[in-house]
């Protein structure tokens, strides 16, 4: 089993979601707030790969979905220093295992910690315009 990094909303009901499910494959989860880290632009950077600039985005910020921030007309640099600015933004979670980052729940590592078939909650849980999670203080 493996030790995984998981950064998250603290109070995020899918994060606890995602959490429960690695947890339940046995692996070793080190939970940490994405929103209190001390984020640099290279180390956030690194989490991203060779995904598109726009699925770095959380799609239910309320700055993207406001229209305030428009992810698919963002550079990587300017998407790097928002969410250093807001960490709100970024796609959680963040995780790190085995040497390998990633962020959202639906692609390696986490793919590769789990059984073929496993569920993966990816998308805010909240339905509609249902409140999101509260937001904790920073």
């Amino acid at each position: 089993m493996a030790k995984v990094v998981f950064y998250e909303k603290p109070g995020c009901g899918t994060n606890a979601r995602q959490r429960q499910i690695l947890a339940a494959a046995g692996h070793e989860l080190d939970v940490r707030s994405l929103l209190a880290e001390p984020w640099t632009a290279a180390r956030l950077r690194a989490f991203f790969g060779a995904t598109p600039v726009a699925s770095w985005f959380n799609p239910a910020s309320p700055r993207v979905k406001s229209g305030a921030v428009d992810p698919a007309a963002t550079g990587a640099e300017a998407a790097i220093a928002l969410m250093l600015a807001d960490p709100l933004l970024i796609r959680r979670p963040l995780v790190e295992a085995e040497g390998v980052r990633c962020a959202g729940f639906d692609r390696a590592p986490v793919t590769d910690l789990l059984a073929v078939g496993t569920a993966l909650p990816e998308a805010c849980s909240r339905p509609g315009d249902a409140p999101r999670c509260p937001d904790p203080a920073r």
